[in-house]
């Protein structure tokens, strides 16, 4: 029997750790620069990895209540990003194997647009491709789509669990063998093996069919990344991984086993669900190289930026009115990231953190755990996470590029690989072979 081997996906984000964009072999012009996009893309797929994996925010983040000055929260690094859903196609054309996820909000967009986008992109990348199903957690996206504020927490994550029912409906609109081509009878397709979808619900009317045959995938592989409670059913319902962000190893195993018993509960196969937990890995040749790297990283994260971002998620709460040096006061209820800054609260209140060192540790990973060392040490976090259950993979958050991207895949993957824990050759074409989730024909 062969051993099991771990998912690995590589987010890449620019300007995610507020301090690494600015070392001096960093380049941050990867916001909006397709070649290094390209290049960190064959990378991921030099090192075998299923995926590189894209978030999306439609709006520059900013606190709504900054009044003290727009160097807070205003000119965040993570603020500056191509449209993942238009970048995809052309790193389709630059690699071969690499699966291709892009973050699309069920909150502003429409069923029938975002099916017809992935499943051009499916087509486009011979069936590589995933869509990271969220319903936006930057408050400020509404502003962009007509409105003052965001939708409730709960109602936006009803209207993607009917959003998501619509997309597959439509996904699977035409029936296998429907486009014939058929040149002698002059017949193009089949029209009785078209269907309408007809769908009529709460939030959405869609008549249907897509403007394409069945896709190579039939359905993209679909992410998601809430692990609030309504977030994990909706997960454990609809999607094939889960990227999520997890302080430590009891924590993750704890996501992981509740969210493959509510998957069991919609009667799916809880092996067909993998816990992908977020992990930032700083690599260097030594421990000491690593640990020196980290805390040269550590003194370039400002504090405003730092202080600006934590105010997204604090429910309204300026901190800045009170001792940055202080402990974090209690704050109100958020209709934004509500995991976060329930992350957020219990970091600072279990290890005694003030504000400030609460906001720069969120700065460097949003809470992911930031792992120091040298390749064997890095691995051996990931080994003892995985083997005990508490993952199925991980979802690699490189600080920067290019050294963070080449460092995970040219020194940490080969020792995975050593271990028997990674894949050495891609043995399937598309994006579900590679996660190992249901297949559709």
């Amino acid at each position: 029997m062969s051993k099991k081997q771990m998912n690995l996906a590589m987010f890449l984000f620019p300007g995610f750790h507020f301090g690494a964009w600015r070392l001096p072999d960093a380049i941050p012009e990867i916001d909006l620069g397709i070649e290094h996009y390209v290049k960190s893309a064959q990378l991921a797929e030099e090192g075998k990895m299923d995926a590189i994996f894209f978030e999306d925010q439609a709006a520059v983040p900013r606190s709504n209540n900054i009044l003290k000055g727009d160097t807070y929260g205003g000119a965040s690094p993570r603020a500056l990003h191509f449209d993942p859903s238009m970048l995809l196609p052309a790193l389709a054309r630059e690699t071969t194997h690499l699966g291709l996820v892009a973050t699309a909000t069920t909150s502003f967009n429409e069923p029938y647009n975002i099916a017809r986008r992935f499943s051009s992109l499916d087509f486009i990348s011979n069936g590589r491709a995933g869509w990271n199903l969220v319903t936006s957690f930057n408050e400020n996206e509404a502003q962009n789509f007509g409105l003052d504020v965001h939708m409730d927490h709960g109602d936006r994550y009803e209207r993607a669990g009917e959003f998501f029912d619509v997309v597959s409906g439509l996904w699977e609109g035409w029936e296998k063998g429907a486009l014939t081509r058929d040149k002698e009878k002059g017949v193009y397709f089949d029209v009785t093996k078209m269907n309408f979808l007809n769908h009529e619900g709460k939030y959405f009317k869609v008549r249907g069919p897509l403007t394409m045959d069945r896709s190579p995938q039939v359905r993209p592989a679909i992410f998601q990344a809430g692990s609030s409670i309504i977030g994990r059913t909706l997960a454990a319902r609809t999607a094939d991984a889960i990227f999520t962000h997890q302080p430590n190893y009891s924590a993750c195993r704890e996501f992981r086993e509740d969210v493959r018993k509510r998957t069991a509960e919609f009667g799916r196969d809880p092996d067909k669900i993998k816990i992908l937990p977020g992990i930032m890995p700083i690599v260097a040749e030594t421990d000491e190289e690593a640990h020196a790297l980290h805390e040269q990283m550590k003194a370039l994260i400002p504090e405003d930026l730092a202080i600006g971002w934590m105010m997204q998620n604090s429910g309204g709460l300026d901190v800045r009115d009170y001792d940055l040096n202080g402990p974090l006061p209690e704050m109100p209820k958020t209709n934004a990231g509500t995991t976060m800054q329930k992350l957020m609260v219990e970091y600072a209140s279990k290890g005694n953190k003030s504000i400030l060192e609460t906001a720069r540790h969120f700065a460097e990973s949003t809470g992911q755990p930031v792992i120091v060392g040298s390749p064997t040490t890095i691995a051996d976090v990931m080994q003892e996470w995985f083997e005990n259950e508490a993952c199925d993979g991980f979802l690699v958050s490189p600080p920067y590029f290019p050294a963070g991207v080449e460092n995970f895949v040219r020194l940490v993957i080969p020792e995975l690989q050593r271990r028997g824990l990674f894949r050495t050759e891609y043995t399937g074409t598309h994006l579900r072979e590679h996660l190992g989730v249901t297949s559709y024909t």
